[in-house]
């Protein structure tokens, strides 16, 4: 039923699936919601087409599932709601970055065509696609030979989950695919290029993943030196005309509104990424508030009011999360997965079936038998880089760690020590942000994990600091509905929208002196072993990983 409020509508395009909120644009209410899980989930071991197996590292999509998200989370989003859609004025998205798809010119996905249906290169390339690290290294090392100046903005290290590595592995390894391909795009683009019918590249990405700085990306002179032949990447395949965030990037085609079930012609808001939109969904617009968006991984972003170099930065960008202010961002490129992948293989039977029967999840379980422990009851101390390290070494060919494991230690001990693990690797980044002269007042998350009390808890023990939470629990959603609002001219930008219909609670977990303490002496050894096995001082992980590489390409032979 119609009530003549104006509405607009987010979705956040995850890692496992895409989830549509319905906002009152005046204070940013939100009325129903919906999720859509991908049907083809992540391919990182056989792709369906063939049947053959990937490589190690490997993390596949298929875009379709995405227009899938479209069809069906946005209709019933708007049917929970109980809304007209007649009232919807605008559309916002969100996507994990940097997810990325070779094109046509038309903007069809190379792994829709008949003849590369059975090439992986073909297909989306998920951000934890990591299988590109020679060629960051690569990048890495004839950057700093040359001295590029882009390359600090970036931490000193490009990482192997970005357009560049990406696309040289690409040229390298699939030149078919890289010859047919027209446009190399960011996912963020790419379902705005659906909704719209135009592709317009966002400031976001192309500066953060992209390599744009000031104005320019890296030359083709440095690109022909890095592989011959390459030089004409920039031109050919990247260069694109960007909007910038909250802008509209079009109307809604008729295509769109068939599918959604909304108005043609609304306002389509630029692309954006899910970690940097939801720092005005949880109103952090000014310097010093750091949002850690806490999923299967966690990406750290925060405004400061100036351009500083911070070591294994993923990058600054001038107005890369809101205008007028210099936009940080670093990361972590496992947790929730590193949890995740615990119970899934770590756990014995038992405790499933304990948890079965008490009619909980085995993370609960294991999070109540953590809970009564007292700091250090454990005697263990592990690493949180089960999927590499994005920040600060950016190194994906680092692996975990768990050290002082003895045959009394139980499921509930190693649950804790990879809990505090990931609580370690964000004081690290915190830590580094300080040193470089970008300071950090206040930590807000938002994300799935937040309602793990004694991880939040922890947070707040591990980086003495106060933790806040997000109002929302699909704060990603509600920023692109933010950036919605502001594309449909409701709202004059983004930080006045976010003050109108952001959410957050403030300082719901405070740091415990007694707790801060006792993490202090457990963060030295976690950073003893941090600087051991991630800064050269003993190279195994890398070996074990080249080791791991031979033999299972000598499987696929």
């Amino acid at each position: 039923m119609s009530t003549g409020e104006p509405l607009v509508v987010g979705v956040d395009f995850g890692t496992l699936s895409g989830r549509a909120v319905v906002v009152r644009v005046r204070d940013g209410a939100e009325l129903g919601s919906a999720v859509s899980e991908y049907r083809h989930g992540v391919i990182d071991r056989i792709l369906p087409e063939t049947g053959h197996g990937l490589p190690p590292d490997w993390a596949l999509q298929v875009p379709s599932d995405y227009v899938d998200v479209l069809r069906t989370a946005v209709p019933e989003a708007i049917r929970a709601a109980g809304a007209d859609p007649a009232d919807v004025i605008g559309i916002g998205t969100d996507f994990t970055a940097c997810t990325m798809v070779p094109t046509t010119a038309e903007g069809t996905p190379l792994c829709e065509l008949p003849e590369f249906a059975g090439n992986p290169h073909a297909y989306v390339k998920l951000w934890r696609h990591h299988s590109a690290q020679p060629q960051a290294d690569r990048i890495n090392a004839q950057a700093r030979k040359r001295g590029e100046s882009w390359l600090p903005r970036y931490g000193g290290l490009i990482s192997s989950e970005w357009e560049f590595a990406k696309a040289l592995e690409v040229f390298e390894e699939a030149p078919e695919v890289y010859d047919r391909m027209r446009h190399w795009v960011e996912l963020a683009d790419w379902i705005v290029w659906q909704l719209t019918g135009t592709y317009v590249r966002n400031a976001c990405t192309a500066g953060y993943k992209g390599i744009l700085q000031d104005g320019r990306y890296p030359s083709a002179e440095f690109l022909e030196e890095l592989a011959p032949g390459f030089g004409s990447f920039v031109d050919d395949k990247l260069v694109h005309p960007l909007g910038a965030l909250g802008a509209k990037a079009g109307g809604l085609s008729a295509q769109a509104a068939e599918w959604t079930g909304l108005p043609e012609g609304i306002a389509v808001a630029v692309g954006n990424v899910d970690a940097h939109v939801t720092a005005p969904a949880v109103q952090a617009v000014e310097p010093g508030q750091m949002v850690a968006i806490m999923g299967t991984s966690t990406c750290h972003v925060m405004n400061g009011a100036e351009l500083r170099d911070v070591p294994g930065m993923c990058g600054v960008v001038d107005g890369g999360i809101v205008s007028g202010q210099w936009g940080y961002e670093a990361g972590q490129s496992g947790v929730g997965d590193i949890f995740a992948w615990f119970v899934e293989h770590g756990v014995p039977a038992s405790y499933v079936d304990d948890a079965r029967e008490a009619g909980i999840s085995v993370h609960e379980l294991l999070t109540r038998l953590a809970s009564v422990q007292e700091i250090g009851e454990h005697g263990l101390v592990a690493l949180d880089w089960h999927s590499g390290n994005r920040s600060v070494l950016v190194d994906h060919e680092l692996s975990g760690v768990v050290v002082g494991q003895t045959l009394a230690t139980r499921a509930e001990d190693t649950y804790r020590a990879l809990l505090e693990a990931t609580a370690f690797g964000t004081r690290t980044i915190i830590e580094t942000f300080e040193r470089a002269g970008v300071p950090v007042t206040e930590l807000i998350v938002a994300g799935g994990l937040v309602k793990n009390r004694l991880l939040m808890q922890i947070y707040a023990d591990v980086t003495n600091l106060p933790l806040s939470v997000a109002g929302s629990a699909q704060s990603p959603a509600l920023g692109s509905a933010i950036h919605a609002a502001v594309a449909a001219g409701a709202h004059p930008d983004v930080p006045v929208a976010a003050l109108a219909m952001g959410s957050v609670r403030r300082a719901v977990h405070r740091p415990i002196a007694e707790n801060v303490k006792a993490y202090d002496d457990l963060y030295a050894e976690y950073a003893a072993l941090h600087d051991y096995f991630g800064r050269g001082v003993n190279d195994v992980m890398h070996r074990l990983a080249a080791r791991r590489r031979a033999a299972r390409k000598g499987q696929h032979r």
